[in-house]
């Protein structure tokens, strides 16, 4: 993988991680398009990338994501609940990311060979697809007032193990969760983003461990320019995705992006039927 393949996967995986478009669909046609072979070392481009994504969310959400609860603790509360209510935000984070780290360390070589297959994810993207044509009137609008409880982030959590299946859209699962719980599509799709900064860090560190385990570490520091690049790239464009995203989809809600997944999944699924070799990064 040379620069300038390494920042083009960078800006599908900028463009795409944050919306409920499935990145991985996209990696696909992109990996297909430049000719990329799937080596060891272009998979963990892809998974270490996604710490340019992350930092995104970090960087827009900067006061939200470090601000502590200082309002009262309910009266007699224990020293322990103290804590948990001053903690509040990272807690309910917590509460929803612990669903899908358990599954995916149980069945982290299931998913790994569902990945290989390129169809599932085609038809997901065309299934999720259809699905985002009526969410939003299968969830009727959300109330601005509906706060986040440990119930609803354990919910939302839930949620984010239907993304396991490649091609249905971490973004997309958990936004969908977040508005089965009464929250309007922004502040879903807000919590959506926070969540991933744990899920996604958590899936890149053990990636690269596993990497790093079979003796990958001179990969890595082999190829320290175009990772480097790959992030920086991707934390740009993820920004300006986000902001994109937040405005559009509190306007106009998710139909544009369900015909845009079914498009998608058709090419996919096109392509295969005419006989082409696709891999999965």
């Amino acid at each position: 993988m040379d620069i300038l393949q390494s920042i083009i996967i960078a800006i599908v995986e900028g463009l795409t991680e944050f919306l409920p478009i499935s990145s991985t669909g996209h990696m696909i046609i992109a990996q297909n398009i430049l000719g990329i072979e799937s080596t060891d070392y272009v998979k963990a481009f892809t998974f270490i990338i996604q710490f340019g994504a992350i930092l995104s969310v970090v960087w827009l959400y900067w006061k939200r994501f470090f601000k502590l609860n200082n309002t009262p603790a309910p009266e007699g509360a224990s020293a322990l609940k103290r804590l948990l209510h001053k903690y509040d935000f990272y807690w309910k984070l917590f509460i929803a990311f612990i669903p899908a780290a358990v599954l995916g360390l149980i069945f982290s070589d299931a998913i790994d060979e569902m990945l290989e297959k390129v169809w599932v994810v085609a038809l997901m993207l065309v299934l999720g697809g259809i699905f985002m044509l009526f969410c939003d009137k299968i969830f009727n609008k959300g109330s601005e007032e509906t706060p986040m409880t440990q119930k609803r982030a354990f919910m939302v959590g839930l949620f984010q193990c239907i993304s396991m299946i490649p091609g249905v859209s971490r973004s997309m699962a958990t936004i969908v969760g977040g508005m089965s719980q009464k929250m309007t599509r922004k502040a879903a799709a807000e919590f959506s983003f926070f969540l991933a900064v744990p899920t996604m860090l958590g899936a890149t560190v053990y990636k690269v461990y596993k990497l790093i385990k079979v003796g990958g570490i001179e990969l890595i520091t082999n190829n320290l320019t175009t990772l480097i690049i790959g992030n920086v790239v991707a934390f740009i464009v993820a920004v300006l995705a986000i902001k994109f995203f937040i405005e559009f989809v509190s306007k106009h809600g998710f139909k544009a992006f369900g015909w845009y997944r079914i498009i998608v999944g058709a090419v996919i699924l096109i392509m295969l039927a005419c006989g082409v070799n696709l891999q999965i990064m």
